[in-house]
């Protein structure tokens, strides 16, 4: 199997970042119905390093929807989804407190990586 160096991975990482700009991180339902979204500032993400890039300052909705996550999807600020990350209270790509979000709660992501695997 191929591996991919740190600047292959740092472009890689940053590719898939910029298209988070102005983006939104959506969590929702199995049905794909909306529990929450925050909203990615006009640059998402600073620079990779070895293949990771972090999260800058994302917007939080103080005013969810509600309903219980079963997923987040990430898409650009034109609406056109990027990826789909799992989502749950330990052990996912996103760690919840509680996956069941009344109407009216607040949805803060308080930091978030985006990591290019070597291969």
């Amino acid at each position: 199997m191929a591996t991919l160096e740190s600047n292959a991975r740092n472009a890689a990482a940053n590719g898939v970042a910029a298209l988070l700009n102005s983006g939104t991180a959506v969590f929702e339902t199995s049905a794909d119905a909306e529990v929450g979204t925050c909203t990615f500032g006009a640059t998402a993400f600073g620079n990779a390093s070895s293949g990771v890039a972090t999260a800058n300052a994302i917007t939080k909705d103080s005013d969810a929807a509600g309903g219980t996550i079963e997923h987040v999807s990430l898409y650009t600020s034109a609406s056109a989804k990027v990826m789909e990350c799992t989502c749950g209270t330990s052990g996912k790509e996103f760690t919840i407190g509680s996956l069941a979000i009344n109407a009216g709660d607040e949805i803060d992501i308080t930091e978030l990586t985006l990591t290019m695997p070597a291969s």
